[in-house]
């Protein structure tokens, strides 16, 4: 399909040609090369959520980065004609399985985000604080999951729900507060650096990646993830120096703080002598597996960065890899799967989730139309650009609806609360559920 460029609404068609020099232009050394690849076929743009809600060709693939290039060569200004086009991408990375000639948007995408960040230091202080010194601390996150703990079970959320203050304050907030699952006891929570042995014999020895969101705010599923790899004999070991993957961070365009954190995770999980380092969020894998390109120019980290990515798996293959799960229940009702863009395309994970799913006794499966597109969750996309992403998951719940399903599961924590407040959305709370692919896999097991 070759779809005609459209004009770039954004852009003044008097735009001086030399508002940023080549030289010294950090975008054009970044990604100049990289966007020389695109060949404005428009292949990409049936693949792009934000082309077909926004309907403008800088909402796509091929507009941005043809935005980017013109930037890079000083045709337009980076803070007023590419800032907002760029931070209106989800970064599914759809586009790069769709385009033919293998356009690295990703890299594109981290780097004209880069060079906007360090053009807008001041752009969001509470962000940019709560990234640099929350996220990058285990210790603190469960120190926020605790205290959201002690929310849902003091009664004060019951007093929020009743007051509506949270929906004063902001609607997203209040939405995703909503959809909360119910968190698990600090008491159950795994102490870092704890050893789980396997049931059985032992098949391998592996590393769990906490995650920071999943860590603190589901860690009911970070349990039962460790519970199923010992159940198909893997000894399981939580490194105790582990920290944030990085991915927001790289997201936000802070990389020099992605890159600290990913060094921090390459020592803590080269010194436990595991097989592979398992993850059950996509976003978070996504970054993991790609710790090679962000440290490939740095001398002492690229091997280190290369092996590390090799041993990275997501929970779904190593399940499939030392399976079959031992199922004690049989399970009523249609399943459907929704894919995290993450483990899909960057990842390229998407058979092994429904082959479990497959695999559990009376399940009756149904694929959903459109899986493989965005949910709009994109990291924290669905509270920056709420409207934008509300359309985009409405849409996604008319697919979900012609299922049938009563269960929809996915592999991602945004992804999860995003399906869930989807499902809010629908008003079909009492009939649907939204869980993650472990908690399904979990339950058929016999493992609460």
């Amino acid at each position: 399909m070759n779809a005609p460029l459209k004009k770039i609404e954004s852009i003044p068609s008097s735009q001086p040609l030399s508002l940023v020099p080549k030289k010294g232009n950090r975008l054009y050394d970044l990604a100049y090369e990289a966007t020389n690849q695109c060949i404005q076929c428009g292949y990409c743009l049936p693949a792009c959520p934000t082309y077909e809600t926004m309907g403008k060709e800088s909402a796509s693939p091929r507009g941005r980065i043809n935005l980017v290039k013109m930037a890079a060569e000083g045709k337009i200004d980076i803070s007023e004609h590419l800032a907002e086009p760029i931070d209106l991408c989800l970064g599914c990375r759809a586009c790069e399985v769709a385009c033919p000639v293998s356009v690295p948007y990703g890299h594109i995408l981290e780097s004209a985000k880069e060079v906007i960040a360090e053009r807008q230091p001041k752009n969001s202080k509470l962000k940019n604080l709560i990234l640099s010194q929350v996220f990058p601390y285990p210790k603190r996150m469960r120190v926020l999951g605790n205290l959201t703990w002690l929310y849902q079970k003091s009664g004060i959320r019951t007093v929020v729900k009743k007051t509506r203050i949270l929906n004063k304050i902001s609607e997203p907030m209040a939405q995703f507060e909503n959809v909360l699952p119910a968190i698990e006891s600090p008491f159950k929570r795994n102490k870092l650096g704890t050893i789980i042995p396997a049931k059985g014999v032992t098949k391998a020895r592996v590393a769990f990646f906490t995650g920071c969101i999943s860590d603190a705010l589901l860690n009911r599923t970070n349990r039962l993830t460790i519970e199923l790899l010992s159940l198909i004999g893997c000894e399981v070991i939580i490194p105790d120096s582990q920290n944030c993957c990085g991915a927001l961070h790289a997201h936000q365009g802070m990389t020099e703080d992605a890159k600290a954190l990913a060094k921090k995770n390459i020592s803590a999980f080269e010194s436990v002598n595991a097989k592979y380092y398992i993850n059950n969020a996509g976003g978070c894998g996504a970054l993991l597996k790609e710790y090679d390109h962000l440290l490939e120019n740095d001398e002492e980290w690229a091997e280190r960065a290369k092996k590390f990515t090799l041993a990275s798996k997501d929970i779904s293959e190593v399940l499939v890899e030392f399976g079959p799960l031992p199922f004690k229940k049989e399970w009523n009702g249609v399943i459907t799967y929704q894919d995290s863009c993450h483990l899909r395309n960057v990842q390229g994970v998407h058979q092994e989730p429904r082959k479990l799913l497959r695999s559990i006794p009376g399940a009756d499966f149904a694929e959903l139309p459109g899986s493989d597109s965005c949910c709009a969750s994109g990291g924290i996309y669905n509270l920056l650009h709420f409207e934008e992403s509300m359309k985009i998951l409405d849409k996604k719940m008319k697919n979900v609806e012609k299922t049938k399903a009563t269960t929809v599961v996915t592999t991602n924590p945004g992804c999860l609360l995003q399906m869930r407040a989807g499902i809010e959305r629908q008003g079909c709370s009492n009939q649907v559920k939204g869980v993650h692919l472990v908690d399904v896999l979990a339950e058929a097991c016999g493992i609460s």
